[in-house]
């Protein structure tokens, strides 16, 4: 299995909860998490979110209510989501989810410092990108 750890939990259930918007996951060492979309839109591993290297990560806003319209399995050892804003090209490992949802007190917290830092809301349209209105469902 590339990528996996020997030993590292792997999902047992994945189940897309659009109401609520989270995904919720059960790993094979019992624990289970559920994961709001948004945060997994805002830490999306891929290099449109995170840049090319520490500091060049591009500040997302504006994705409280992004729905999880797709979620593709990579081989054994990831999924590729895809959101209703349009953005596809995060590869999210088993490791990474497990990640984001032990971990996801303490990166709300650093999202809103780093909202705070930067002098923008949560819900501010992303700057820059044309033809992307909040009425577009």
């Amino acid at each position: 299995m590339a990528g996996l750890k020997s030993g590292a939990p792997t999902p047992q259930d994945i189940t897309v909860h659009s109401q609520s918007r989270v995904l919720e996951i059960t790993f094979s060492d019992g624990a289970t998490f559920r994961i709001p979309f948004e945060l997994m839109r805002v830490y999306s591993p891929s290099a449109e979110v995170q840049g090319h290297g520490h500091g060049q990560e591009v500040l997302q806003t504006g994705k409280r209510e992004v729905d999880l319209v797709a979620l593709e399995p990579i081989g054994n050892y990831a999924v590729q989501p895809s959101f209703s804003d349009g953005h596809n090209t995060g590869i999210f490992s088993w490791d990474y989810l497990y990640f984001l949802g032990s971990q996801q007190d303490k990166l709300w917290g650093d999202y809103t410092d780093r909202l705070r830092a930067a002098g923008v809301d949560r819900d501010a349209p992303m700057p820059g990108k044309g033809g992307h209105t909040r009425g577009s469902h």
